[in-house]
């Protein structure tokens, strides 16, 4: 699943984020450096946070929480409109696909932030 939202994000120019289970960002694609102004190896090994909205970041705390503890979700696999931050701090309304993979006991999360028009 990860690697088909690379692909896709690559093909179609969309920003792409992948974190691990604590939400360490761990690699980010050119599109996102470009439109939200973070370089790979400034926002590597951050907590995604530093992308999202203070006004979000409880709300994210508290889904992420119920996914590590369940495994259930209902914001995976569909398209969110969620606003994102820029390295400058602008927020961007923008779509998010998320998806999440597996891997022995831990989990990856990605996501593609396609900007929308606002």
């Amino acid at each position: 699943m990860l690697a088909e939202l690379k692909q896709q994000c690559h093909i179609s120019g969309d920003p792409f984020i992948m974190t691990n289970n604590q939400g360490i960002v761990l690699e980010v694609n050119g599109d996102f450096e470009h439109i939200f102004g973070w370089q790979e190896a400034e926002i590597k090994g951050q907590h995604v946070t530093a992308v999202l909205p203070a006004t979000f970041r409880d709300a994210h705390h508290l889904g992420f929480s119920r996914f590590t503890a369940t495994e259930i979700s209902t914001i995976l696999n569909h398209p969110l409109q969620l606003k994102a931050l820029t390295k400058s701090g602008q927020e961007i309304l923008s779509e998010h696909f998320i998806v999440a993979e597996k891997r022995e006991d831990q989990w990856y999360f990605a996501a593609r932030l396609r900007p929308l028009p606002g």
